[in-house]
C-alpha cells in the first residue's frame, strides 16, 4: 500500500533572506578554515622558501657551544642505554651494550674536535 506524506512544512521567512544567512555562513566557515589550515606568512623569513623543517639550530652559536651540548646529549644517550640494559637480557642487551658503545665513541670524537678548537683558539 502507497501513502502519501506531505512535504515538510517551509520555515518562515522568505527565500532570499535565507540564502544570504546561508552565502554569510559558508563565508565565516571558509575563513575560520583559511585561517587555521592555510595560514597566511607573518613576516619575510616565512615568505623564502619552506622547507617544511620541525627543528632548527640556531644559525648564530658557536662552534665550540655545539660541539659542547652535542657532547652533553651523547653522554645522556650512553646512559640511558647503559641503564636500559640492565633490564634486558639475550640479543637486546647485546644491541643496546652496543648503542651505548657507539654513542661513547661519538661522545671522544666530539670531545677531541673541541680540544683542537681550543688549541686553535689559545694559539
Amino acid at each position: 500500500m502507497f501513502k502519501v506524506t506531505p512535504n515538510p512544512p517551509g520555515s518562515p521567512g522568505n527565500a532570499s533572506d535565507k540564502s544570504s544567512k546561508s552565502k554569510k555562513l559558508d563565508e565565516a566557515a571558509q575563513r575560520a578554515l583559511d585561517y587555521y589550515l592555510n595560514p597566511k606568512p607573518t613576516d619575510e623569513a616565512s615568505e623564502k622558501t619552506q622547507t617544511a623543517q620541525l627543528f632548527m639550530v640556531s644559525p648564530d652559536i658557536d662552534t665550540e657551544t655545539l660541539l659542547a651540548n652535542a657532547s652533553e646529549d651523547l653522554l645522556s644517550i650512553s646512559a640511558i642505554a647503559a641503564d636500559l640494559a640492565d633490564d634486558v637480557d639475550g640479543s637486546r642487551r647485546s644491541v643496546i651494550l652496543a648503542i651505548s658503545r657507539m654513542a661513547d665513541g661519538v661522545h671522544l670524537l666530539v670531545e677531541r674536535a673541541m680540544d683542537r678548537l681550543e688549541v686553535q683558539a689559545a694559539g
